[in-house]
This record gives structure tokens, sequence and C-alpha cells, in this order.
């Protein structure tokens, strides 16, 4: 079994290292990552200029690559044939903060799993629902735990055709976890503001601020799961089609 790990916040980050240690208790681990914090992009593949790889090492020695490419790039390349052996599964995280409802659009961490489900490896996303405004470093290895049984179950059983997992770990011990549970995509509640400022040469600038977004924690939803203690475990197929509407707007008169 040989798993790629990859994350959006850089080779670096100390999710991505608590990832890959817990993975490697399922089988080879090669870790390919941006060299930069990538949170945010969404589905990125970088095709107007070359893309550069490098080895680097991991706080605990062990080798790793990083590439100035986004994370989908990374898992691209990887699958593409940088890596001499083949890739079983794609494991994309630990990102610091949760991923739910509309956010899978604007994840990096998400949008990595997306790609190695398009060349047909099955991939799975990990997010940890950190607490707004903590200071410290995070405790990751609860969410690193939680991500290798979800990985062990699906190298076990495997994953339907063009379907990722999307999993958010709630920030809790682990015997405070109440287990997992198969959730829907939730609402997400965005609360973002412009803000208008002008450099010293008074020229404009903006930044899109505003409050972290919040959710509704409907029963059987992703956000649901988090805010009752479970881990959420939402499949996501990339077929976007909304079938309902498709035969009501297929009936329409077009000019």
């Amino acid at each position: 079994m040989h798993i790629l790990v990859t994350n959006d916040d850089g080779v670096n980050a100390p999710g991505l290292l608590s990832l890959a240690q817990e993975m490697r208790c399922l089988g080879q681990v090669t870790v390919l990552a941006p060299d930069r914090n990538w949170s945010a992009s969404g589905h990125v593949k970088t095709m107007h200029r070359p893309l550069r790889v490098h080895e680097v090492e991991l706080t605990d020695g062990i080798r790793a690559f990083s590439s100035d490419g986004a994370p989908s790039d990374c898992v691209a390349l990887a699958l593409l044939g940088l890596l001499p052996e083949k890739v079983d599964l794609v494991v994309s995280g630990i990102n610091p903060n949760a991923n739910i409802g509309h956010d899978v659009t604007y994840s990096g961490t998400v949008t990595a799993a997306m790609e190695a489900v398009i060349s047909g490896v099955p991939g799975i996303a990990v997010s940890l629902n950190s607490p707004e405004n903590h200071s410290g470093s995070l405790e990751y290895g609860p969410a690193a735990r939680v991500a290798r049984r979800i990985a062990q179950t699906v190298i076990e059983r495997g994953l339907p055709p063009g379907i990722l997992l999307n999993v958010n770990v709630p920030y809790l011990p682990d015997d405070q976890i109440r287990g997992l549970c198969v959730t829907r995509q939730g609402l997400r509640l965005y609360r973002d503001s412009l803000v208008a400022r002008a450099d010293p040469r008074g020229r404009p600038y903006y930044w899109i601020g505003g409050e972290a977004p919040s959710g509704v924690p409907e029963p059987g939803t992703d956000f649901g799961a988090l805010a009752d203690g479970w881990v959420s475990i939402t499949p996501l197929h990339l077929d976007l089609t909304d079938y309902r509407s498709r035969d009501e707007i297929h009936a329409w008169e077009w000019a």
C-alpha cells in the first residue's frame, strides 16, 4: 500500500507531519506538499509556468518533497509519474480549520483529494475543527488517529468511483470524540465584508475580511455532527449535476 500525503498549508505544517506519521502505520508513505500556504486556493491546475520539486526533510527526519505548485498540482505530479511507485491512496491534511458546507469549493485540502479521484485514486481530505482565536500550537494527534482508522477502512473496502471522503474532526481528546458519523454537507454562513484602504501613494487596495464563518447545526450535516462531538465523514461526488432541476430546465422553451 502506497499512500501519498499532501496538504494546503505547506510541507512544514504540523498537521501534515502528524498525518504522515499515522499513515506510515498502514504502508509506504510519500509526502509531496506545497512549499507555502495555499489555503482557500480552490482547485488549481498550473499550466502557464513550469513546476519545481525539491527534496526536503521533515522535522522527524523523514524525507519529503515540496513543490511550488498548488495542492492539486502536487497530487497531479505524483500521479502522472513523478513518483516511480503507483499511488494507491491520497490523504490530504490535516487542515487546522474545518472544511464544511460550501468550504469544499474553496479548500485546497479538499481539492487535493478531488484531484486524486479525477485520476481514479481514492482520496480523503482531513480537517480539524479547531476553536476560533486559538493561541499556541494545536493538538493534531486525535485527528491523525481518526484519519488512520478511516484510511484503514477505505483500504479494506474501497470507495465507489468518483467519490472522495471529506472528514472533519472535532477538537476534542480521543476519549471525548463520540464516534464517526456519515453526514451530508451543511449550510455554511459566511460573514465576509470588503475593506477598502489606500496605500501610501493614495492608490486603493482591498481586503476581503469579516468575521469567521459559522453554520447551521442541523442534524445529519457536517456542521451538526461537529457541534455534537462527532467526526463528520461526508462522501463527495465530482458530478455536480442537479438531476432534479435538469429535467425541469430541459422543458423550458429556449429562445
